[in-house]
């Protein structure tokens, strides 16, 4: 497993597979960065480089718990590119990692070279999604089985009265199918520590007025893509998020939820090749 120091002396690992041009991959969570697999295929196009962040899969635990901080891991990011040898980066990010993804190209705009989110998260950037929003989505599988018990446990996490079982119980909405490969991806991409979680978002961990400001000098051509029936990042989330970069595309994926590579890798796959091979403007 290769593995490259961090500014601060942590030892990060990566997992590589596949061939072709570099494509950094950012994970949600944080969790370890194995549930991505090869992202629907795509390893048979791009050589994937999938970081362990701090404190996740083979990545060692910090001296300093404080660094697990969204903003403390940009320069992990940074570092990564520099070990690699390349001038600029492609970067792929997703769920959470799309705030880390959003910080790093906030702040090494000229280091990006595209930058592919998906399903992101948009706490880098401030925007709220109500409980309305999660609804509209959520009704859209108002004719699967498993749809009342899962849509009673996000009513009762909208009102704030959701417990650790509740949330268990809307992990359906986050697929674009419930069925047995889908359950063993959600048992697997579980975050292993909760305080590696908790830390990531802590107080000071975004700057959403500042981030905005700076994604103005973005240039990079950025592919945000979004599942139909993702509870996580509605699609209406996600098209308010790309209007944020100057040079963004928005790509809906038809049934998919919040892993679109496992509910349709072909279709996610060559939405995603499309964007990366696409020549500059």
């Amino acid at each position: 497993m290769p593995t490259f120091t961090a500014p601060d002396g942590t030892r990060l690992a990566y997992h590589v597979t596949g061939d072709g041009d570099p494509l950094v991959c950012l994970p949600g969570g944080p969790a370890d960065s194995r549930y991505l697999g090869d992202l629907g295929g795509l390893s048979a196009h791009r050589r994937l480089i999938l970081l362990d962040l701090r404190g996740t899969g083979r990545s060692a635990i910090p001296a300093d718990t404080t660094s697990y901080r969204c903003d403390r891991q940009v320069d992990d990011v940074e570092a990564l590119r520099q070990h690699l040898g390349l001038s600029r980066t492609d970067v792929l990010a997703h769920s959470a990692g799309a705030n880390l993804a959003t910080r790093y190209a906030a702040r090494y705009p000229g280091r990006v070279g595209k930058l592919v989110m998906v399903g992101p998260g948009v706490r880098a950037v401030g925007i709220a999604i109500s409980g309305e929003t999660r609804r509209e989505v959520a009704l859209l599988r108002m004719g699967e089985p498993w749809f009342p018990q899962a849509f009673a446990a996000l009513e009762a996490i909208t009102e704030g009265a959701g417990t650790g079982s509740d949330w268990e119980a809307i992990a359906p909405f986050l697929y674009g199918r419930w069925d047995a490969a889908a359950r063993e991806h959600h048992a697997a991409g579980q975050p292993a520590d909760t305080e590696v979680v908790a830390l990531f978002g802590a107080e000071g961990a975004f700057d959403p007025q500042a981030t905005r400001a700076a994604l103005a000098a973005v240039t990079a051509p950025v592919l945000l893509l979004a599942g139909e029936f993702d509870l996580n990042s509605p699609p209406r989330t996600v098209s308010e998020f790309a209007e944020l970069f100057p040079n963004a595309t928005l790509a809906v994926q038809p049934g998919a939820g919040h892993c679109p590579w496992l509910d349709a890798p072909d279709h996610f796959a060559s939405t995603t090749l499309t964007f990366l091979d696409r020549a500059p403007a």
